[in-house]
């Protein structure tokens, strides 16, 4: 669930230091037009970005999103499985012609690929009740606050290097936690609150995203150094997604609710 955090700091210092393909087979724009396929990575570990269905096909958020790329393009689309390890490598050596699955913009990544306009965003905060009147996660520094979070999960180090005066209950996954918030067993909880939609839905209980994030992550469609067309196109695709709603209303599909800080149409790229 909170694989950005995880991932953007050791994949990409290592990809940094690795010797990686070159990018001479990435495809160009017109070749991939040509060809009336493009190759779109979407990692099916990331749900629901990416999971496998009923019928073990990769489906949600990045496939459905990548169709309708597919579509203003005028090709057909074929999904790549990729994993956090490889999808980087994959761009670069020309097996995808570019990849999803959370890719969080930062600089060590621009180092090895390109990133397009962001397509949406993953906001690191605090989920709680209407119960609760704090408005700054800061405010939560305090020993009548109990955090609920997942056993082993990123948060719990941050809350005990930034908010030492609360309490934490841990257990041992997210339904749980949710559901322990849900009945009045904790106060809050900190993770990306993006994931935690499908999870809300489930209790009929008034929920509240204080509204000062800890952190908004930024995520881009990854493309090789040498696609030049190619990213300006998909710069003009994402901004035509966005501003006719189909961003959002995908997202809300498979979110359950809406994207929290919305990245919008932006005419200028």
């Amino acid at each position: 669930m909170l694989k950005t955090l995880l991932a953007a700091g050791a994949v990409a210092v290592a990809l940094a230091g690795a010797l990686l393909p070159t990018t001479a087979d990435a495809r160009t724009l017109d070749e991939i037009m040509k060809s009336g396929v493009i190759r779109v990575g979407v990692n099916p570990t990331l749900p629901p970005l990416g999971k496998f269905d009923e019928k073990n096909e990769i489906v949600g958020f990045d496939v459905d999103y990548a169709n309708e790329i597919a579509k203003l393009l005028g090709v057909k689309l074929e999904v790549v499985q990729t994993g956090s390890p490889d999808r980087i490598p994959f761009v670069v050596a020309g097996k995808i012609d570019f990849v999803m699955g959370a890719m969080t913009r930062n600089t060590d990544r621009a180092k090895v690929i390109d990133f397009t306009v962001p397509v949406h965003t993953e906001v690191l905060g605090v989920l709680t009740t209407k119960a609760n009147t704090f408005t700054d996660w800061k405010q939560f520094d305090d020993p009548s606050v109990t955090f609920v979070q997942v056993r082993g999960s990123t948060p719990i180090k941050f809350i005990e290097e930034n908010l030492p005066k609360a309490k934490v209950t841990l257990l041992d996954n997210y339904p749980d936690a949710v559901r322990a918030l849900a009945q009045g067993r904790g106060t809050a909880m900190i993770d990306v609150i993006d994931f935690m939609g499908e999870h809300m839905n489930n209790h009929k209980t008034e929920w509240r995203i204080v509204e000062t994030p800890i952190d908004v992550y930024y995520c881009s469609m990854g493309v090789a150094k040498n696609s030049t067309g190619l990213k300006d196109w998909l710069n003009v695709a994402a901004f035509d997604l966005a501003r006719k709603g189909k961003t959002d209303a995908i997202w809300k599909k498979w979110f359950g609710m809406d994207m929290i800080k919305p990245v919008g149409a932006q005419p200028y790229f």
